[in-house]
């Protein structure tokens, strides 16, 4: 399959259509090959070195790869399904990554930066299997606004989810006490929480 956004008008659309246009592209079935190209070429994650969650690994030595091809089985599938597909077997969820394109919220989870921009305020910073969270503000939000940490309306957001603030670095942190990945559902509060504080913010950066 050969993908590409040569045409500039691509790149004028939401993530999620360029990722559909590209899939519809494609002729014939899809492969692993096929969807991390995609994947990487919109998203700039790479599918490689993100782990398979515990459920969808068939044993300790199948490759990702191997695996996804064996779902896949030479069958046609859309945009949709192959995103559902990838947040089922890696936990990356491709529509809420989407959703981040326009606030300023960095993002870091499976061992990559998923969305990071100069000018973000916030860092929600995942750590291995995205067991823990970590949320910290980030130096272009301290210049700006000369505090040290998050806002404390966020801090007091984040604390009725359950995380615990550090008066040292002026963050919050969450790890999940069944050592499990965090549910998605607390992943959303989170990122609503962020997004909520900073579109309070009495001055908007």
């Amino acid at each position: 399959m050969q993908v590409s956004q040569t045409d500039n008008n691509i790149e004028k659309i939401s993530k999620i259509d360029q990722m559909d246009l590209l899939l519809e592209s494609s002729s014939g079935s899809l492969t692993y090959t096929d969807i991390c190209t995609v994947v990487q070429e919109v998203f700039a994650i790479n599918l490689d070195i993100a782990s398979l969650t515990p459920e969808c690994k068939m044993d300790s030595a199948s490759s990702s790869s191997a695996v996804i091809d064996a779902h896949l089985s030479g069958k046609e599938m859309t945009g949709s399904e192959v995103r559902a597909m990838i947040l089922r077997f890696f936990g990356v969820n491709l529509n809420g990554i989407a959703s981040l394109e326009k606030t300023k919220i960095s993002l870091y989870s499976k061992r990559q930066w998923i969305v990071q921009k100069a000018t973000d305020l916030i860092v929600v910073y995942t750590g291995s299997d995205d067991v823990d969270v970590s949320v910290y503000a980030t130096d272009y939000f301290k210049e700006k606004t000369g505090s040290a940490g998050i806002p404390n309306d966020l801090q007091k957001a984040l604390m009725s989810l359950g995380f615990t603030y550090d008066e040292a670095n002026g963050s919050c942190y969450y790890a999940n006490p069944t050592g499990q990945a965090v549910p998605d559902a607390f992943k959303g509060q989170t990122i609503g929480a962020i997004a909520e504080s900073l579109h309070n913010l009495s001055t908007p950066l």
